[in-house]
């Protein structure tokens, strides 16, 4: 009897483990002409956590971006979401599951208003992105739940400006907000700091921090204080092949990640602590 109340109580623990992953890539692998870009990685992201995926220029993460949002196939291996295998789904599939992907470059509409732009992605959510024939009346129907996606991002005093208009942070901003109008379970965030000075990398970290409540982040990004503040999890790759992994304290105190970084296996990534 003792044996059996063990077996369950682990098997109860590992079935709990299991529903707790969102997204899981088993020997994810991807090829360019004898090239390995992607190899061999087994990622593992929990539901509700902010993941982040590091690694020096070239480290194939962007590559593997792109095979988790089906951009690219892969070359072999398997993409679980939710306990589905979606390696074979086309990206628009990907998207409706909830896997939304936030792109590197700021994806907005600059001569739309900042309202306008979420609106868009209101409509993509909604399946109608393509009916302009409806009436502005028809359209207006999604202000109040672009304004509250604009709030949440704080750029409801923006709503009218015309989006060309606005810093770069408060652009990322937008995107942000567009991207939570398509409703992701998983948000796929690739290089939300690019390009921002010091005030607008704070504004935007603590804004990926707010809007990860009750979503599931994985992202990319190079500043490490950034990383340090708010990442749960973090992979670390390296030519193409999971280096480490774990918090903050293990990964940047790693002796090989401080090779592949620094050159050096001595000392630790510098980061907020």
């Amino acid at each position: 009897m003792g044996l059996t109340c063990v077996f369950n109580h682990y098997f109860l623990k590992l079935m709990h483990n299991m529903s707790d992953l969102i997204l899981e890539t088993k020997n994810l692998t991807k090829e360019f002409l004898g090239f390995v870009a992607v190899n061999d990685v087994n990622l593992q992201v929990q539901r509700g956590h902010i993941h982040a995926l590091i690694g020096p220029n070239g480290a194939g993460k962007t590559t593997c971006f792109n095979l988790l949002t089906k951009f690219l196939p892969p070359t072999s291996g398997n993409i679980f979401f939710n306990g589905n295998n979606i390696t074979a789904e086309k990206p628009a599939q990907i998207a409706r599951r909830g896997i939304i992907r936030s792109f590197q470059i700021s994806a907005v509409f600059p001569d739309l208003t900042v309202l306008e732009n979420v609106r868009i992605g209101l409509q993509r959510q909604q399946n109608n992105s393509f009916h302009f024939w409806k009436s502005n009346q028809c359209l207006h129907e999604l202000d109040d739940q672009a304004r509250e996606l604009l709030a949440e991002v704080d750029l409801l005093e923006f709503e009218n400006e015309i989006t060309s208009n606005l810093p770069y942070g408060r652009k990322r901003a937008l995107e942000i907000a567009t991207t939570l109008g398509m409703k992701p379970e998983l948000m796929l965030l690739d290089e939300p700091t690019q390009g921002m000075g010091h005030e607008d990398v704070d504004r935007v970290t603590q804004l990926i921090k707010k809007v990860s409540a009750g979503r599931t982040i994985l992202m990319v990004e190079h500043n490490m204080n950034v990383i340090s503040s708010i990442a749960d999890k973090i992979t670390v790759l390296a030519r193409g092949a999971t280096l480490a992994e774990g918090n903050y304290q293990e990964v940047s105190r790693n002796p090989a990640v401080m090779e592949a970084y620094m050159g050096t296996s001595q000392g630790e990534l510098e980061g907020a602590h």
